[in-house]
């Protein structure tokens, strides 16, 4: 595998972070965290969920050397919409009050983060291990390929959870009702692109 096949993996895998559903999906995980720190191991739990269902499909498509429909995975896509619209109100429901996050909190919470990723990888496998196939021909090689996306996606959604967090952050010195307000719009955006993701599909 040569070095620009290796660069080419992690981009990729770094700008697939960045695709609407996977920036909506995070950035309302990680808006409600009371740190920075916090709201970056949800970006990280999540991608460390979304490369472990790619990879796993991963090799047992190529080490299996199965052939597999495309449009198989995008059933999925179903189930990452209705997933996004909950995500959404609930954080809507949540936006005006201000609840005190103690450590018991934050495993559940990280498990949260982690099971959506795992439905989002499941959703985009079949992309993504079709690109594998595409690029190279060794299993093996094909395999590290996967992991180099997935690295990359990791670091990708790391920088959005952070981002999300910072309008939310007391350092910024932003009234609390505009924090509310930015809680409220991106709930709103996480539904409206969750019922666009159902739709679409069921046309």
């Amino acid at each position: 595998m040569t070095i620009p096949t290796l660069l080419f993996a992690a981009i990729v895998g770094f700008n697939h972070a960045f695709e609407a559903d996977h920036v909506l999906a995070v950035g309302n995980l990680a808006n409600k965290r009371g740190s920075f720190m916090d709201a970056i191991k949800d970006g990280l739990f999540w991608g460390l969920g979304h490369t472990s269902t790619i990879f796993v499909v991963g090799c047992v498509i190529i080490l299996g050397k199965l052939t597999f429909d495309i449009g198989t995975f995008a059933y999925f896509e179903i189930a990452v919409g209705a997933t996004l619209i909950l995500l959404g109100a609930y954080r809507i429901a949540k936006a005006g009050s201000k609840v005190v996050r103690k450590e018991v909190h934050q495993s559940r919470d990280n498990k949260l983060a982690y099971s959506i990723g795992l439905l989002h990888g499941l959703a985009g496998s079949g992309a993504v291990v079709l690109i594998a196939l595409s690029e190279i021909q060794s299993s093996s090689l094909s395999i590290i390929y996967l992991l180099l996306f997935g690295s990359g996606s990791i670091l990708g959604m790391m920088i959005v959870a952070a981002l999300f967090k910072i309008p939310l952050s007391t350092k910024t010195g932003i009234s609390t009702k505009l924090q509310q307000g930015f809680v409220i719009l991106s709930g709103l955006l996480c539904i409206g692109y969750g019922a666009y993701m159902i739709f679409s599909f069921l046309q």
